[in-house]
């Protein structure tokens, strides 16, 4: 008999339990761009070929996912062959005792709310969504930032100076509802951003692929996002 999808996030997770491994993927998971061995090996002050062992049993485990590239600059015939590199895979892994259904609950909710045509819904939503990031913000930090990466939005700069979110946290329900979770997910940042006393910077939605749907242009306040 398979596992359940409980059993096989937990065994994935464990994984993690050893510290290079989990080092090694802290450093990938942190990183835009793939990732070689030796940069890997390198920055968590280990040897290629045990670098090499560890990334290699977390693409097993579905935390990471692999594929070749060859240097930038090299291509063509006399180039060598491609080098392997490694990213954080697309997957998500989540692990209750005993089982919960929240995101089932979570969908059935976002599909009432997008099915609601007077719009009642959606506007209790995003007030709903305001409120809760206000009060996210008391007594936390005073970095956008830092608030952002707080709860799991991983943000980044672009050279425009734009904070974006590499990491949606509602990235299952935003591809389910993308209006309604786009929506309630502004709505929360502005909520975060107006608590934080950031007045400066004026949250938006801009949609990339792969990424949160909230934008942040660069405004008044200097590129850390304080007060």
């Amino acid at each position: 008999m398979g596992l359940s999808r409980n059993e096989a996030d937990l065994a994935s997770l464990s994984c993690l339990d050893d510290q290079v491994r989990g080092r090694l993927y802290t450093f990938v998971s942190g990183r835009t761009e793939p990732v070689g061995r030796d940069e890997a090996a390198a920055a968590v002050g280990i040897g290629r070929a045990l670098a090499v062992y560890h990334l290699d049993k977390l693409v097993r485990a579905g935390l990471l996912t692999a594929s070749y590239r060859r240097p930038p600059g090299r291509s063509g015939p006399g180039a060598g062959r491609p080098a392997k590199v490694y990213s954080r895979s697309g997957g998500e892994f989540m692990v209750t005792v005993p089982v919960r259904e929240y995101e089932l609950a979570a969908r059935l909710l976002a599909e009432a709310i997008g099915a609601d045509r007077s719009g009642q819904a959606m506007t209790a939503l995003r007030a709903a969504a305001y409120n809760l990031g206000t009060h996210l913000a008391q007594g936390g930090t005073v970095r956008v930032e830092s608030a952002l990466s707080e709860r799991g939005y991983e943000p980044w700069r672009d050279d425009a100076g734009t904070l974006r979110m590499r990491n949606c946290p509602f990235r299952h329900l935003a591809e389910l509802e993308p209006e309604v979770i786009c929506q309630m997910n502004l709505a929360l940042i502005q909520g975060l951003v107006a608590g934080l006393g950031a007045a400066g910077l004026n949250p938006i939605l801009g949609p990339a692929s792969e990424h949160c749907c909230v934008a942040i242009p660069a405004g008044r306040h200097d590129m850390n996002g304080t007060r």
